[in-house]
């Protein structure tokens, strides 16, 4: 349903709407951003200590469904927990 409520609203605009990938990448880097700046770093530096414990292949794209759902501090959150969490386990310091 809201695929299709976006097509609409993007055509009648003369946009063509994002696929679903284009919507998680989107998704994606929204996360990427909110952590990095909740954290106080680069969106680069995020970006790359998320890549490095399988963030976005294990959690960010396989829970999109889920996860867009809810607000921006509750999504940072929790995606910060599990950087952490995975971050400890492999013992990187960051």
């Amino acid at each position: 349903m809201i695929k299709e409520n976006l097509n609409v609203l993007m055509s009648d605009n003369g946009f063509a709407a994002p696929d679903y990938d284009e919507l998680r990448n989107i998704f994606a880097s929204s996360c990427v951003e909110s952590a990095a700046e909740a954290e106080g770093v680069s969106a680069s530096e995020m970006y790359e200590r998320m890549k490095a414990v399988n963030l976005f292949v294990e959690l960010i794209y396989p829970c999109y469904d889920t996860l867009h759902t809810q607000s921006r501090r509750i999504v940072t959150e929790d995606v910060l927990e599990a950087l952490h969490r995975r971050e400890a386990k492999k013992g990187v310091v960051a």
